[in-house]
C-alpha cells in the first residue's frame, strides 16, 4: 500500500465519531515493564535508580513555581484574528537586503533570525512538555501528588481552559514574511508532544487528573491528529522527503497510539518504512540531510525521528530496528555510518557551520545498545554521556 492510499484511509477512519477509552498504556517510549523494574529498583534502594529519580524530582521541582505558559501570552496576533492560534517565523530567514521593506525575507540555512524569539509560543509549547515529562515521571516513581496536580495544571491551561488553549492546528507556524503566513515545515515544532502523550497515561491513577480532563486531552488530540492528515500543510509535511517526513510520521504514530488508532496505525506504518529507501544510501549516508550547512547536526536528528518511530511501532509489533532494504539500507546502517564523525575518530566532510553537541547521539547509543545487543554502542555512549544529566534517556534505556 503506497503512503497516499493509507494516508486517505486514516482520513476515512477519522471521520468516524471517536470514543474515549480510558485503559491507556502508561507509557509509549519504553515499556511498562522498564519502568516497573526502575520504580522497583529505586524502592529498594539501588544507588544508580535512586540517582536518576533523585534527578528527576530536581527537574520536576524547578517546574512547580514557574508562570503558566499560554498562546495568549504572544505580542502578535495571527492572521486568523485569535492568539489561541499557534505561531512562529521561519528560523533560517532574514530580511531581503535587495529589497526597501526586506520583503520576502531570504533563506540562510543554519542561521536563526533572533527576530524568532519576538513570538513566545515556541519557546512555551516546549517548556510545556518538558513540565508535563518531568512532572509525570516524577509522580509515577514517587507518588507525591503535588507532582501530578502540577501536571495537570499544566495540561489544563494549554489544552483545555478556553482562556488559554490552543486551537489544535499549525496554520501559522514556521511563516516566511513576504511569502506565507505558515507552512508544513511548522509541524517540527510540534514534535515535543510525542512526550506528552507518551507519559499522560501516568496521570491516570491521580485524583488530580479527572476522566473528564483525559477525554478533554483526547478529544485535542484527535483534533490535531485530524488537521495533520487533512490540511495543506499536514500533508505538505507528510510529502516531506527528510527529516520533516519522519517526523511528521513520528508524531502521527504517537498520536495515533495514545487515540488507540490502532486498526489504521499498522498499514500506515508499513509506508513509513517506504521513507527508507528514500532518506538513506546503503552506506548509511542520508544525502537530503548532508546538503544542509549544519549536516552532522540534522542527520543526528533525523535518525533520532527515525528511533522514536521504530520505538513506537514496537507496540504495534512492527520492527523496524531489523528492517533492511534489498540494498542493505537500514537504521543500523546510518547509525554505524554517524558514529565515528560524531565520536570525533574520522573528521567530518560535509558542512557544519556550529558546534555539534553529541548529546541526541548519547541516547540513541542506549537505545541501540538495548536492541541491538551492542555493548560497543554502550560503551560509545559513555564516551559522550553528557555532564548535564540526561536522566529521562537512562530511566528508559540505560542498563
Amino acid at each position: 500500500m503506497n503512503r497516499t492510499i493509507a494516508r486517505l484511509t486514516f482520513c476515512l477512519f477519522l471521520s468516524m465519531p471517536f470514543l474515549g477509552i480510558s485503559q491507556k498504556p502508561s507509557i509509549l517510549l519504553t515499556t511498562p515493564k522498564r519502568l516497573e523494574l526502575v520504580k522497583k529498583q529505586y524502592q529498594q534502594g539501588d544507588p544508580k535508580a535512586n540517582a536518576w529519580i533523585k534527578a528527576l524530582q530536581h527537574d520536576a521541582d524547578k517546574t512547580l513555581d514557574d508562570p503558566l505558559g499560554s498562546v495568549m501570552l504572544k505580542s502578535q496576533t495571527p492572521p486568523s484574528g485569535s492568539k489561541h492560534d499557534y505561531m512562529s517565523l521561519a528560523p533560517y530567514f532574514w530580511p531581503n537586503p535587495n529589497t526597501p521593506n526586506g520583503l520576502p525575507y531570504v533563506r540562510k540555512d543554519g542561521e536563526r533570525n533572533p527576530e524568532i524569539k519576538s513570538i513566545s509560543d515556541h519557546r512555551y509549547i516546549d517548556n510545556m512538555a518538558d513540565a508535563v515529562n518531568n512532572l509525570s515521571l516524577a509522580y509515577y516513581f514517587t507518588g507525591n501528588e503535588a507532582y501530578a496536580q502540577h501536571a495537570a495544571t499544566v495540561l489544563r491551561h494549554w489544552f483545555l481552559d478556553s482562556a488559554t488553549y490552543m486551537h489544535p492546528n499549525l496554520n501559522f507556524a514556521q511563516a516566511v514574511k513576504g511569502e506565507n503566513d505558515g507552512r508544513g515545515i511548522g509541524l517540527i515544532e510540534t514534535t515535543c508532544l510525542i512526550q506528552v502523550v507518551n507519559v499522560a497515561g501516568l496521570l491516570s491513577n491521580s485524583p488530580s487528573w479527572s476522566p473528564a480532563d483525559q477525554r478533554g486531552l483526547e478529544q485535542w488530540f484527535d483534533q490535531f491528529l485530524h488537521w495533520m492528515l487533512t490540511s495543506k500543510n499536514g500533508m505538505d509535511e507528510h510529502n516531506a522527503k527528510n527529516n520533516h517526513g519522519i517526523w511528521y510520521d513520528a508524531q502521527i504514530t504517537a498520536f495515533s497510539l495514545f487515540l488507540h488508532k490502532e486498526a489504521t496505525l499498522k498499514p500506515y506504518l508499513q509506508t513509513t518504512l517506504q521513507r527508507i529507501a528514500v532518506q538513506m544510501e546503503p552506506d548509511g549516508r542520508q544525502p537530503l540531510e548532508l546538503e544542509r550547512t549544519t549536516a552532522l547536526g540534522y542527520s543526528t536528528m533525523c535518525l533520532e525521528a527515525w528511533f522514536t518511530t521504530a520505538t513506537l511501532a514496537e507496540r504495534m509489533g512492527i520492527d523496524f530496528w531489523q528492517y533492511s532494504t534489498a540494498d542493505g539500507r537500514s537504521l543500523k546502517k546510518c547509525l554505524d555510518w554517524l558514529l565515528p564523525f560524531a565520536l570525533g575518530d574520522k573528521p567530518w566532510p560535509y558542512q557544519q557551520i556550529h558546534d555539534y553537541s553529541p548529546k541526541k547521539l548519547y541516547t540513541l547509543l542506549l537505545q541501540a545498545s538495548q536492541h541491538y545487543h551492542n555493548e560497543t554502542y554502550y560503551q560509545a555512549a559513555q564516551r559522550i554521556k553528557p555532564k548535564v544529566k540526561e536522566v529521562i534517556a537512562e530511566v528508559y534505556y540505560d542498563k
